[in-house]
């Protein structure tokens, strides 16, 4: 019988070693790395073995021993520190073995360990160096060794543990004592992704990636949905923080809403700021230079073509840059490593202990049946269950959450039953052969529901996100409790606080099913009438009455709503679409996604044209003004005055005057953007004019704003403050403007410029106040210039140099410019900068750019009101 079947319990001490720069020694020493390693492998066995110790497990070059004495296991390891440096070795390159150790209490289950401490353990070796032996406090208050000394190297953060650890450094004769700080456990740049599960096995796999990363600068990790290949990636990433000075850095194209955005994506999760003019790509390109970082690109196969450009320019443009993507095809770069993730390990014939996939549904069960330990009569079950899962991850996840309700044995024999019938769903003609076995573990699920739940899952699969229980009632046309309940439980709906949530490969499963189903234009079509339905509602109140529009109303069924957009500039109707981008108008500009706004446009344009679909001209012209306005967000003023004049055309076409209004009302301002401020003025005064005439002056709103703008510009302000004085009743009447609050913003300026810092104060806050709360961001970003100003004429440059940085910061992220503002904002950053100094200013406007505009928003609101101030003439003595 081995040693290893007689391994330790109670207070056990467990020893990890490893060599450090296997793989660069393995190609130095080529075929004689072997024999090397055996040896290696000796002179540590015999030491080990002589002090007690259990080997648990050897895989490369990595060995674990358990000790039931920590002594002994100390004195081991010195031991076998001095027989590594005694020894010849081939080519004159000893191995620079590392060793951590680190003792508490446990117990063996099946020939291995399931514990923290084990953990523990192996993060405290990883941290040490070629040569160093690492221990825990509790190592060193168990061991008095003649000889032996141990040097305090302070506290450590360990990878995988939120606490400290104290680590010591064993210090003896014929020892090395001189070594860098220990690895790993500084804090280095990275955003990786904190996983909520434990990660199960897959050492192989890791050691096989790491080698590959040490020689190729692009490896792909290719496999099918729910492979674990985004679990590896990140993994296997986080342990490789320490090797790249400038950081390991994670981006999921996933979330990237079309293909022009992907280089968004990235500079998003490397932290860079889209600069004004200049592509993106470029950004990205100059930020690299002369770095050494890990990319960790996720879903790959999300936009293929547009990530394989980005990532063949940075690798051209970054000889440091190293990737690591993930995808479900090749990108077809040249250097491209394909590396092909394979299942999770099954058990061999005769195994002793369970397997990776095995060990995954033993810790999910468990954690399913409330930590309730899996019977050792189950084990033979779950390796059934494992093998018919073909270890895929995600199949394995799915059939652990069953055994809530069912035991091993049932779940192996149903799994059995439906992948041994003859149709399981999806053909194997129909579908590529890296997701049948996906389609079999949801069709085990699928084949069990009821002829209601069944319908429901599918028609849940357009929706792209959360649902909640009148949705799923209104999808269903029907009392929903029983089919949500049976969904819940069989795992393919989960709920949450948001609602009813669909796991992206059951949804795609689901969808499927939904088109087979001959079902998918009825389910479609009624996602976009219920999209219609939710857009409208925030426009709305309970008893259907216009309300003061909040953006925010709109953010949590976004997604849907591209959904629908997709669906209407694809196969449904374009006229719903266009209804749909209607809703979307200020919700793009405000969120800085004019871009993508004009794009799903010019997709329900080419819609209308490829089905004949009739659209009236009414609706034609108000889709061309969104246009209109959403390419002068953009800088695209050619654009803007185009779909500006189409916008006029169709509205004289439907002889609607309130419509040609709002569509002339939007001329002036980006004349006045190019400095065109006579024309400017003039389109704004006749447009005034021809709404009174028509009896629809609260359409011309925008024309007012645009005069007052050029009247603030031209230092005329009392005819601004008049303008805008008749104008807020009109503001006041339309629910759709008077979030914005557009009037007190304005007027705000013209009091900043008169110097009257009560009424300016109070016209801010009121403008600055309402946009938040209502989610106009962009405007709300630029009322923070407004209050710097307010802040730098008051008396509290500190301040206004934060405010400064909070305004830049938001122009930055929403993608907008300063449009005529901006002389006016350098004008008086200038003067705080002289107030301050180079370095307070810079410093408080970094710590404004680091502020949300609603946090920045709650630092303006907190301004002391002038009138309240010890200077303030009411505290004041004639």
């Amino acid at each position: 019988m081995s040693v290893a079947m007689h391994l330790p319990s109670g207070l056990v001490t467990f020893l990890f070693t490893d060599i450090e720069g296997s793989t660069r020694l393995a190609r130095m020493l080529g075929a004689q790395y072997r024999s090397m390693l055996a040896d290696h492998r000796d002179v540590l066995g015999v030491a080990f073995a002589g002090a007690g110790g259990a080997r648990v497990s050897v895989e490369g070059d990595s060995l674990f021993y358990a000790f039931r004495d920590a002594a002994a296991a100390l004195a081991a390891c010195v031991q076998a520190q001095r027989d590594l440096l005694a020894r010849e070795w081939p080519g004159g390159h000893p191995p620079r073995v590392r060793m951590g150790l680190h003792t508490g209490p446990a117990e063996p289950y099946h020939g291995e360990y399931a514990t923290p401490v084990v953990h523990r353990a192996s993060r405290i070796a990883s941290a040490a160096h070629g040569g160093q032996v690492l221990c825990s406090a509790a190592v060193v208050g168990a061991v008095r060794l003649p000889g032996v000394t141990f040097a305090d190297l302070g506290l450590h953060r360990l990878r995988g543990f939120d606490d400290r650890e104290r680590l010591y450094q064993v210090v003896a004769p014929g020892l090395a004592r001189e070594f860098p700080r220990p690895r790993g456990v500084a804090a280095v740049a990275h955003n990786l992704p904190v996983p909520v599960t434990d990660f199960i096995g897959r050492g192989a796999e890791q050691r096989d990636l790491r080698a590959l990363l040490e020689r190729q600068r692009l490896v792909v990790v290719l496999g099918p949905g729910g492979a674990g290949k985004t679990r590896l990636a990140v993994e296997l990433a986080a342990g490789l923080v320490a090797d790249y000075p400038d950081g390991v850095w994670f981006a999921d194209f996933a979330t990237a809403a079309d293909a022009d955005l992907v280089e968004v994506c990235l500079a998003d999760a490397l932290g860079l700021r889209p600069e004004p003019g200049r592509p993106v790509l470029d950004t990205l390109a100059d930020h690299i230079t002369g770095q050494r970082l890990l990319l960790v690109l996720d879903t790959c196969d999300a936009f293929p073509a547009a990530v394989a450009a980005l990532i063949g320019r940075l690798l051209a443009r970054g000889p440091g840059v190293t990737v690591l993507a993930t995808s479900r095809e090749p990108l077809g770069l040249l250097g491209e490593l394909i590396w092909r993730i394979p299942p999770l390990g099954l058990q061999p014939v005769g195994w002793k202990r369970p397997g990776d996939a095995v060990t995954l549904l033993i810790r999910r069960a468990e954690a399913a049946r409330g930590g309730r330990p899996v019977a050792a009569s189950e084990l033979a079950d779950l390796a059934r269950v494992a093998a018919a899962m073909d270890g895929l991850p995600l199949a394995l996840e799915l059939a652990a959450a069953r055994l809530r309700v069912f035991s091993a044995a049932q779940l192996a024999a149903r799994v059995h039953d439906v992948l041994a019938v003859t149709d399981a769903g999806v053909s194997a003609a129909s579908v590529p052969a890296r997701h049948r076995t996906m389609d079999t573990t949801v069709d085990w699920s699928y084949r069990t529901l009821p002829a209601a739940a069944a319908r429901l899952l599918r028609w849940l699969s357009v929706f792209a996100g959360p649902v909640d229980l009148a949705t799923v009632e209104m999808v269903l046309g029907a009392d929903p409790v029983g089919p949500v309940t049976t969904l819940v439980d069989k795992s393919l709906l989960q709920a949450d606080g948001a609602g009813f949530r669909m796991l992206d490969p059951i949804r795609s499963y689901a969808g499927r099913r939904l088109e087979q189903a001959g079902e998918e234009r009825i389910a479609r079509n009624r996602h976009v009438a219920w999209c219609r339905l939710a857009a409208r509602q925030a426009y709305l109140d309970a008893d259907g009455r216009p309300v003061t529009l909040s953006l925010r109303a709109l953010d949590p069924i976004a997604d849907e709503l591209r959904a629908a957009l997709r669906w209407t500039a694809s196969e449904g109707s374009a006229r719903a679409g266009l209804s749909i981008a209607g809703a979307l108008d200020q919700w793009w500009r405000e969120r800085g996604l004019a871009r993508e706004g004009r794009r799903w446009l010019r997709l329900l344009y080419d819609r209308v044209v490829g089905s004949g679909e009739s659209v009236p001209d009414a609706e034609l012209a108000g889709a061309y003004h969104v246009h209109s306005v959403l390419a002068g967000v953009d800088g695209e003023y050619a654009e803007e005055m185009e779909f500006s004049r189409r916008a006029e055309d169709a509205a004289y076409r439907a002889d609607d005057p309130a419509l040609l209004v709002r569509i002339l009302s939007g001329r002036g301002a980006p004349l006045l953007d190019v400095g065109r401020i006579d024309a400017a003025e003039r389109v704004c005064r006749d447009t005034i004019s021809l709404a009174t005439r028509e009896g629809v002056a609260g359409d011309a709103l925008f024309a007012v704003y645009t005069l007052a703008e050029l009247l603030w510009l031209r230092s005329d302000l009392d005819a601004a403050a008049t303008l805008l004085a008749n104008a807020r009743p009109l503001e006041a009447g339309r629910p759709v403007e008077r979030g914005r609050r557009t009037v007190d913003m304005i007027l705000g300026l013209v009091a900043l410029k008169r110097r009257d810092l009560v009424a300016a104060h109070e016209h801010l806050v009121v403008a600055l106040r309402s946009r938040v709360v209502n989610g106009f961001l962009s405007r709300a970003g630029e009322t923070l210039g407004a209050m710097a100003v307010r802040c730098s004429l008051g008396g509290e440059p500190l301040l206004a140099a934060r405010l400064f940085g909070a305004a830049q910061a938001a122009r930055a992220r929403l993608k907008t410019s300063s449009g005529i503002l901006g002389p006016y904002w350098v004008e008086h950053e200038a003067a705080v900068r002289g107030v301050l100094g180079d370095a307070v200013f810079d410093s408080a406007y970094a710590a404004g750019s680091a502020l949300t505009i609603e946090k920045a928003a709650a630092v303006a609101l907190a301004v002391e009101h002038p009138d309240l101030a010890m200077s303030s003439a009411r505290f004041t003595t004639a």
